[in-house]
């Protein structure tokens, strides 16, 4: 058993989400009882899996982070070993200055080593820019600066407006000029540091990469699931439940207190749950309501988290009405470029599973919405619909009406990690380390993607239970990227 877990500690992990989930999967591991208590009427959070035209799909997060082992190994443990599937293509586009450009190589999500990686994309102009990096003063960041800020200061905007913002909106479905490079990009932010010169902070990172490399790879970058990634915490809950666990859905909660003997009691509905460590893995915001009476000072850290909605349509057409669509996985889209959709994943190519379930038909989805864009999202599904379709038509000449059509809604989907977030995280961690058997756990805190939520939940339960090896590690080192989000 783990430290302070014997058969008779009882665990309650508040919402089933991927992270909730995992926490639940982990605090059995150390021979507890565990009880998760999900508000919706399903588990899964932002997973979601789904079907159109008798195809199964994805409808929310459609890859994981393979290089990266929790979510992987989660779903090995639980059944899906023979499932995991690979990309099929990992070739990209972007659609920007009127033509879909191959994806630029060489680059730290969207930052080049060299103008030369870029060409292409950015005008002459953007990559004379590049080019005065290696001859500005150094531009200090300071204990943490925003993505966008710093790297048009070093390089120029094209760079963030052409890459770096797709990528990164791909991500956070957020503002690059906002987002905090040292939570979202720590590599880069810590090469930073180092060096006078941003491009040359690149290349020392491509070097370093180049040479952990040199040995034989192991496996592919990301992953899927046959049947799709929505089929993950599906598994979860159900090998919970089988090693004993309880997971309970269209139950929110409703109180969170402190007893006099240092245990939880956990109100939900008439039912009252006694509890000698809690897992709140539920969004900074509903996290911040349950924490408030007993630790205000970190529910108004997560009360101030802010969130980005979004949309995905996904897309059924004939195969023979699809013969135009370009090679590759998906495109991404600049904002700059006054488009609508901010992505688009050829799903059926890059997933030979969707291929194989109807080989007569080719499906595409599309994201609609970034942080502070709100009217698309007002839109009617029909109209989220015709948007698409007629981006779609601009980029690559598919004209022919899809055979099925679905509109998935992700209202608050993402939290933005703005200038601060790790030292609101670390703040917040502060201060429930002061009230022993409660910790948090969710997208939230150490990356959006599935490994780092996986991993957010295992370092929660090791803290409940008294054993914080790993979680400062987590807080330092969060996932440079959030692969496996809801976003393209």
């Amino acid at each position: 058993m783990g430290a302070g877990a014997t058969d008779s500690t009882h665990v309650v992990v508040i919402g089933a989400g991927i992270a909730g989930l995992a926490a639940a999967h982990q605090a059995l591991g150390h021979g507890a009882r565990v009880t998760v208590l999900e508000a919706s009427g399903r588990v899964g959070g932002k997973l979601l899996p789904g079907e159109i035209a008798g195809v199964r799909v994805d409808l929310g997060a459609e890859s994981m982070l393979a290089r990266r082992p929790e979510a992987v190994a989660l779903a090995r443990e639980t059944g899906l070993a023979d499932r995991l599937q690979a990309p099929a293509t990992t070739t990209a586009a972007i659609w920007t200055r009127g033509a879909l450009r191959p994806m630029p190589k060489g680059h730290v999500m969207g930052v080049p080593g060299t103008a030369a990686a870029l060409s292409g994309v950015l005008s002459d102009e953007g990559l004379a820019r590049i080019e005065r990096d290696a001859d500005l003063p150094r531009t200090e960041v300071g204990d943490d600066v925003a993505v966008g800020e710093y790297v048009a200061a070093r390089l120029g905007r094209e760079v963030v407006d052409r890459l770096v913002e797709p990528l990164l909106g791909g991500v956070y479905a957020g503002d690059a000029y906002r987002i905090s490079m040292r939570a979202s990009v720590p590599q880069l932010f810590e090469a930073a540091r180092a060096h006078a010169s941003l491009t040359e902070a690149v290349r020392a990172l491509q070097a370093k990469a180049a040479t952990a490399t040199a040995a034989p790879q192991t496996g592919p970058v990301f992953m899927g699931i046959e049947g799709g990634v929505g089929s993950l915490p599906l598994a979860v809950a159900e090998s919970v439940r089988a090693r004993g666990g309880e997971v309970l859905t269209g139950t929110p909660v409703t109180g969170l207190r402190r007893d006099a003997d240092g245990g939880w009691r956990v109100t939900a509905g008439e039912r009252v749950l006694r509890a000698d460590a809690v897992v709140v893995a539920a969004p900074a915001r509903a996290a911040a309501d349950l924490l408030r009476a007993e630790a205000p000072a970190a529910a108004a850290e997560l009360a101030a988290v802010e969130y980005a909605s979004m949309a995905l349509v996904t897309l059924a057409y004939r195969r023979a009405d699809a013969e135009r669509l370009p090679e590759g996985s998906g495109f991404l889209v600049p904002p700059v470029d006054g488009h609508t959709i901010k992505a688009s994943t050829f799903a059926s190519r890059k997933w030979g599973w969707i291929a194989d379930d109807d080989p007569d038909v080719v499906v595409l989805r599309t994201s609609l919405g970034r942080y502070g864009e709100t009217e698309i999202l007002t839109r009617d599904d029909a109209d989220l619909v015709a948007v698409s379709r007629a981006d779609l038509r601009a980029a690559t000449g598919l004209d022919a009406a899809p055979v099925a059509t679905r509109v998935t809604r992700w209202d608050d989907g993402l939290p933005q990690y703005v200038v601060g977030h790790h030292a609101r995280v670390a703040r917040v961690r502060e201060h429930l380390g002061k009230l022993p058997g409660l910790a948090v756990c969710g997208a939230a805190y150490d990356g959006v993607g599935i490994p780092a939520c996986v991993a957010g939940a295992r370092t929660a339960v090791d803290r409940a239970l008294g054993d914080p090896r790993g979680v400062e590690e987590v807080t330092a080192h969060p996932v440079p990227r959030a692969q496996g989000g809801t976003g393209e």
